[in-house]
């Protein structure tokens, strides 16, 4: 069985490496011509975490993660307004949980995968053809690639998704914000941030840093907006919007790169009536988009990978009933056996999607609604919100209350 992933994401690449463990061909196609540098920081834990230690890939997850102490408000001058202890948040899964960076993650994922998996960088998907026995996926420079299954793990704004189910505006729920992110150096913003997740105690806007390993700063940047389109010259739109926050943030927005460097982008989720069409399904952000209001995307990703390569598996080994028995035909008949292989091939596959489908789509829904209801949460919009937030923070040190406050904060900045 062969398989094309477009996308070389954390969902793609997860699933390419369970394809190929199971047998399959896999080819991964991903329209940038090399893998991104861009990325924020995102608390990995849940589902995902699960299936990469199933991997046999947790240590090396464990390796180039990070040790946050703190997640911690500040003001314009750089005084702590409210602060948790990161490890309130690593008691709620047992410990179970690694900070890390999402081009680290997809590294590590990428660095996993045999020589035998394809991936090939600058291929763009421009068609894809419905047959009965196969899918044809056409990149831009003509080629056509033949599978029995191409699996959409191109993210939100899946290429896949709007070759096969129609325009993204169908799907697409913004949120209310756009979201940003860049790496810089400077030695004294990494002495004040620490070994702390350091964030603006700020209304509108909210501009977060943590030092890495190798010297440098990485920033996260969200702020409200009305409307989704993203602008022709995020960097402005970044300076102008934060321009009047104090402590580092003139630092990190002089260091802001040019559109080229930057990630941006609109805080959204995707819904879909369906997951699945035929021989083409999707897989992470493409179809499970929580956003990073639910800091769990990635992990969220990863199984969403691990159950659909399971499911795909199952079901090559379930009994799928003749569909010649009942016809007078027989199996031996030179005539309809190959016509009936190909039944028997196009129902499993069925089978192995929906039962896909059926067990990840509660998941996400649930956390797409935890999601939501973050939302006044997530960057406050008046300042008596930051004040009861202030006091919910400080409440965390009270017996039992540590639990529901770290639980309600827990990935929502940071996935």
């Amino acid at each position: 069985m062969k398989a094309v992933v477009c996308g070389a994401g954390i969902a793609g690449l997860a699933l390419a490496h369970q394809l190929d463990a199971d047998g399959w061909s896999v080819t991964v196609l991903e329209q940038a011509a090399a893998p991104r540098t861009q990325g924020y920081m995102i608390d990995f834990f849940g589902p995902g975490y699960d299936a990469i230690e199933r991997m046999g890939l947790l240590p090396r997850l464990r390796e180039r993660g990070y040790q946050v102490r703190a997640l911690t408000y500040r003001d314009d001058q750089g005084h702590r307004r409210a602060s948790l202890s990161f490890a309130r948040f690593a008691d709620l899964v047992d410990g179970r949980l690694v900070s890390i960076m999402r081009p680290d993650l997809e590294q590590l994922l990428r660095e996993a995968l045999p020589p035998r998996v394809a991936l090939r960088y600058g291929s763009r998907l421009t068609r894809v053809d419905h047959r009965a026995d196969r899918v044809d996926a056409t990149t831009a420079d003509g080629t056509v690639h033949r599978a029995d299954l191409l699996v959409g793990a191109d993210g939100v704004h899946s290429t896949v998704r709007r070759l096969t189910f129609g325009d993204e505006r169908h799907f697409l729920r913004h949120l209310g914000f756009h979201t940003a992110a860049w790496v810089f150096d400077d030695p004294t913003v990494r002495e004040a941030v620490g070994d702390e997740f350091a964030l603006t105690d700020s209304t509108r806007r909210q501009l977060g840093c943590y030092a890495l390993r190798d010297g440098r700063v990485a920033v996260f940047a969200v702020h409200r907006v009305t409307d989704p389109t993203l602008p022709a010259d995020p960097r402005t739109t970044l300076q102008r919007e934060y321009a009047d926050l104090g402590w580092i943030a003139p630092q990190a927005l002089a260091a802001c790169p040019p559109a080229d460097e930057l990630y941006y982008d609109q805080v959204a989720q995707i819904e879909l009536p369906h997951w699945s069409q035929g021989r083409v399904v999707l897989v992470g952000d493409a179809c499970q988009a929580v956003s990073l209001l639910a800091g769990q995307g990635a992990s969220l990703a990863v199984a969403g990978a691990e159950t659909l390569a399971a499911e795909l598996s199952r079901a090559s080994a379930t009994p799928v009933p003749d569909p010649g028995a009942h016809s007078g035909r027989t199996a031996a008949d030179p005539r309809t056996a190959a016509a009936d292989a190909r039944v028997i091939a196009t129902d499993r596959l069925a089978i192995a999607l929906r039962r896909y489908e059926t067990a990840m789509r509660p998941i996400v829904a649930d956390t797409q609604r935890t999601a939501r209801r973050g939302v006044r949460w997530f960057v406050p919009e008046r300042q008596w919100w930051l004040r009861v937030r202030r006091l919910a923070l400080a409440a965390a040190g009270l017996p039992g209350v540590d639990r529901i406050i770290a639980r309600s904060v827990v990935g929502k900045s940071r996935g």
